[in-house]
């Protein structure tokens, strides 16, 4: 047994999500990503002296749902409270956050661990503002300092200290990106940085129960880098145990071009923070007519499409796993089978050729020229036996993105791509093959019918893919046989 087999993880982790509103927590500057540095401010942004925030409706509404979603308490009665810390990048020298009353408390997700599931308790989700952004790459001298993120809403999703490994961490990310997008709370964008988190990591000996010293590592911008950082954090940390040194709590990040953490500063306590209520915003009350309308707004989850597509839908685990992994990409799938029938089908064009157009072109389902109602059209005509799938999923398929406007079996026509089903047609090429093939023939006879998907493959390829795979495949076997 290796020395880290005696260790067991322990992880928390705090997950912001941007929220999906035009606007900041608490005045109307954009949230737009991608502007210019410092346009999108305004004396609210920057805490002047006089200004005055106002509530952001909408923000509230998402982190309702969010909270709904994962079987959270929602809180009715709210309030906010100032965060005093200094920073170079929070202009008002304190951030507006909820902490004697976050807005959901408790909850749940459920995620894979293993060959099971297991459920990851939540200690709060709650709302607070962004701060700005420090940059230190703009000048050689100089820190410069972008205020356009400063004020933009964000839930702060904090689990308990339930992650055992690495791979939980990143099944937890994972789990989260695809609520928030299922939701339309927040786009889960990792790389523009509108859903990252912090890991709360400490390593105890396996049958301890008391907790570790506990180091946060600031900061993860993808859910890759999340799984690295803890796998580096906790060798560093069983190090250090090994060694007979002592744990520091401290806040780290973590370097993603060495794999290594590094400390940034030692970790603050609550305390440190001096929370006291925002006497600026009043408090808010959550109507019970608020909740369950918000309740009744929530979409069908991936969790739930899946169970639907395999009892349902007869699909395979994989299958549908597959089709849900994006919402915009199961809305298609949905949109689909109302057309085709078909679900088997259906599935099988969506996760290979449509799937695999996507990803050559970079591109996303909504910018996927054919409507569900013309690529049912054309899945009709492989299950009528009018083309191959071969020449359906190839030329016919970019025929029909080249030119959406037309239905397929028009252009089939058109191109002369409509399978060919008469024996009278198919019978002189399957002469053409076995006079070719006469020695392989004779191999057949003697008791290797493997070969007989040979003589197919031949019979299509001469008749350039029109050739009935069904009707060439029982005229084969009986010349041969004969």
């Amino acid at each position: 047994m290796s020395t880290k087999d005696l260790y067991e993880i322990v992880v928390g982790l705090e997950v912001h999500a941007q929220l999906l509103t035009k606007s900041k927590l608490f005045c109307g500057d954009s949230i737009a990503f991608g502007q210019e540095p410092n346009i999108q401010v305004s004396p609210i942004t920057l805490g002047h002296p006089g200004t005055l925030p106002k509530m952001n409706r909408r923000a509230i509404e998402c982190a309702v749902k969010m909270g709904l979603a994962c079987h959270c308490e929602i809180e009715r009665y709210n309030y906010f409270a100032r965060k005093n810390y200094f920073y170079p990048d929070l202009p008002k020298g304190y951030q507006v956050s909820q902490h004697t009353t976050p807005i959901c408390k408790s909850g749940f997700i459920t995620i894979k661990s293993g060959n099971s599931a297991k459920l990851i308790r939540l200690n709060r989700i709650h709302l607070e503002e962004d701060a700005g952004k420090s940059v230190h790459d703009a000048d050689i001298h100089n820190t410069c300092v972008d205020y356009n993120r400063a004020g933009t809403p964000l839930i702060e999703i904090v689990s308990e200290p339930d992650l055992r490994s690495a791979e939980e961490v990143y099944n937890y990310l994972t789990e989260i990106r695809k609520i928030v997008r299922y939701l339309g709370v927040c786009d889960g964008n990792m790389e523009e940085g509108s859903l990252r988190c912090d890991v709360n990591i400490s390593v105890r000996r396996k049958g301890d129960e008391k907790l570790g010293t506990k180091v946060e590592v600031k900061n993860l911008n993808s859910i890759r880098n999340a799984r690295r950082a803890v796998e580096t954090e906790a060798e560093r940390l069983i190090g250090l145990i090994e060694k007979g040194e002592t744990i520091i709590q401290q806040t780290r990040s973590f370097d993603a071009g060495n794999g290594t953490t590094f400390a940034i500063r030692d970790k603050e306590d609550a305390d440190d923070y001096r929370y006291f209520p925002e006497p600026d915003l009043t408090p808010f009350n959550l109507e019970e007519e608020f909740i369950e309308r918000i309740r009744r707004e929530i979409p069908q989850l991936h969790t739930e499409r899946i169970s639907k597509y395999v009892n349902e839908y007869k699909l395979s685990e994989y299958d549908a796993v597959i089709l849900t992994e994006e919402k915009s990409f199961s809305d298609y799938f949905e949109d689909l089978v109302t057309f085709a029938r078909d679900y088997k089908a259906s599935a099988n064009w969506m996760a290979g050729p449509v799937k695999s157009w996507l990803n050559d072109n970079g591109n996303e389902i909504e910018n996927f020229p054919l409507k569900p109602e013309r690529l049912s059209a054309l899945i009709q005509l492989v299950n009528n036996n009018k083309v191959s799938f071969t020449v359906a999923s190839t030329k016919l398929l970019n025929a029909l993105l080249g030119d959406a406007s037309k239905e397929p079996l028009q252009l089939a026509t058109e191109l002369n791509l409509l399978q060919e089903s008469n024996a009278s047609a198919i019978e002189p090429i399957i002469e053409q093959v076995i006079s070719k093939y006469a020695d392989k023939v004779k191999e057949y006879k003697k008791g290797k019918k493997g070969l007989l998907s040979l003589f197919v493959g031949e019979v299509m390829k001469l008749s350039k893919g029109k050739a009935d795979p069904k009707l060439t495949n029982d005229l084969l076997t009986e010349k041969l046989n004969s």
